[in-house]
């Protein structure tokens, strides 16, 4: 028998490992049907291929599959093996998220709240239990509530696979550090005196949202709002053809369509910086009952008012076991909104490198791509885009969820609750992309001005517009015909209008008009954004 070459198809399939491991188990081996092979062939064949074996894995959908590297266990952290990008890639430009949003923050705003409890009651003369502390009492708890260690940190993270309570470990380990004091260890048991867990969570997390919104997220928006207001002013006399529905529409400047994102971007900024972090301190379901329990006489709603009040958040005084977190479905979707006038922002920007109206300054060293050596992509603002799609996403999340628990609390907002860093994360990623693609942008102007110059069609709105003014018969149709799906030049134009019957100083100004003056007052708008 001649001797038979199989299809491609059939050395990639799976077929000849599995007839080797049927017969290997002393079976008949299955036939397996190659089209346009006769049977006969097909059993040589199938016998020629078993060595090739050896070659082959499971067969996927009838392709070979080859075996993956093998998995390292037990990694320890690092940017390369971080599961998030955050934390990962990104790591070195987002540090300073860490001590705010992290774990170990987290652990640390919540020892500040109760040692500041603990204080409260020992400055309450209703309280006696807890007589008002010495300096030297409150030197140490100053140290605990401002000095808290990541070594600390890793304490509680400790206690806390006893206890399998993440605010019930702070709450022993807080114990353990004041129990060498006489003073202190004779209150020991006020440290999170009638407080449930959520009184001390809902106002650490306040307090990590004002720390990272104040701190990190607006100074870096305003930067960035400053950055696209230095391209306002900066490109303010830059005439740029304009295109409706991706067509040439009447001539703005590149400064005014700078500014237009700059008032969008203020709004949101505005509104932003009117939400105010709130919290509540009331007990287990918002009515002071294990407050009034042990000591009736005292006000407690005015005594945590103030105390919510001194760690600079506005107190929300009707609750139930949670601070319902409206003010972070408000304060999220800000941040959404300023996102995605952003994305808009991105994607124009990109849309004007592509047109060539902006190059990029190269960096040297930097590559473009890995086969095409002459690219400069527009990667920072991708990178953004891309960055505040994923922060949005989290970020609607936070908005639609946050603000429904059911009856006086469940405990889906908690695992929420611990990825506002990850929306925040990426968004202050997307805003430092930007920045940095700003940095690269350089106007060509020459290509703004050819692009003008080849469609002198923009010019029919003026004309037909002032030809309306003078009473004349049907302007928009007349220049519909002239200009509609025609080459049109200044020469046809300015035949046009030495035809039209208007006065001569009416002629003489529509003849000095070229698509680079007829801007309106763009100059001004970009100048005095």
């Amino acid at each position: 028998m001649a001797a038979v070459t199989a299809p491609p198809s059939f050395l990639r399939c799976g077929a000849a490992a599995q007839y080797r491991s049927r017969r290997s188990r002393g079976r008949q081996a299955a036939i397996v049907a190659v089209p346009g092979v006769r049977r006969p062939a097909q059993r040589a064949m199938q016998r020629a291929l078993v060595r090739t074996a050896p070659r082959c894995t499971a067969a996927v959908n009838g392709t070979a599959k080859f075996a993956p590297p093998s998995l390292p266990k037990d990694l320890e952290l690092s940017d390369l093996t971080a599961i998030g990008p955050l934390d990962g890639r990104y790591g070195s430009r987002l540090k300073t998220l860490r001590a705010i949003f992290s774990e170990y923050a987290l652990v640390r705003y919540r020892v500040y709240v109760e040692v500041r409890w603990l204080q409260t009651l020992s400055a309450n003369a209703d309280v006696p239990e807890v007589p008002e502390f010495s300096s030297e009492a409150n030197a140490l708890l100053e140290r605990i509530a401002t000095e808290f260690s990541v070594a600390d940190a890793e304490e509680v993270k400790l206690v806390e696979r006893t206890t399998n309570h993440d605010v019930k470990a702070v709450e022993y380990v807080i114990k353990e550090k004041i129990k060498g004091m006489p003073e202190l260890a004779g209150c020991m048991e006020f440290v999170h005196f009638s407080c449930t867990s959520e009184d001390i969570n809902n106002l650490s997390h306040a307090i990590m949202l004002r720390e990272g919104l104040e701190h990190e997220l607006l100074p870096t928006m305003k930067l960035l709002v400053e950055d696209i207001r230095g391209l306002a002013k900066a490109y303010a006399d830059i005439p740029m053809l304009c295109r409706t529905h991706g067509q040439p529409a009447s001539p703005s400047t590149l400064g005014k369509e700078m500014a237009v994102f700059v008032r969008r971007l203020e709004r949101q900024l505005a509104q932003l910086e009117q939400i105010k972090p709130a919290g509540k301190f009331a007990g287990a379901v918002g009515n002071y009952n294990a407050h009034l329990s042990a000591y009736p006489d005292i006000a407690w709603d005015e005594v945590a008012e103030e105390f919510v009040h001194s760690l600079g958040l506005d107190w929300n005084d009707c609750v139930t076991q949670i601070e319902p977190h409206d003010y972070m479905a408000e304060m999220f979707d800000a941040i959404a909104r300023f996102n995605t006038i952003l994305i808009d922002f991105d994607r124009d920007v990109w849309g004007y490198i592509s047109l060539g109206y902006f190059k990029q300054k190269t960096i040297a060293g930097e590559v473009g791509s890995s086969t095409m050596p002459h690219k400069v992509n527009p990667i920072d603002f991708e990178n953004s885009e891309g960055n505040l799609g994923i922060a949005n996403a989290l970020m609607a999340h936070l908005g639609q969820k946050l603000p429904v628990s059911r009856w006086q609390r469940d405990l889906t907002d908690s695992t929420v609750l611990r990825t506002m860093g990850v929306g925040i994360g990426h968004s202050q990623l997307a805003y430092l992309s930007a920045r940095r693609g700003i940095t690269k942008l350089e106007v060509n102007k020459a290509k703004l001005d050819a692009d003008l110059d080849s469609t002198w069609e923009v010019l029919a709105e003026p004309i037909q517009t002032v030809m309306r003014r003078y009473g004349m018969e049907a302007p928009y149709e007349k220049l519909k015909a002239l200009t509609r799906g025609q080459d049109v030049n200044a020469e046809t134009m300015e035949a046009f209008v030495s035809d039209l019957d208007l006065p001569p100083e009416a002629k003489e100004a529509l003849k000095r008009l070229t698509p680079q003056t007829y801007v309106g007052n763009a100059q001004k708008q970009a100048q005095d954004v």
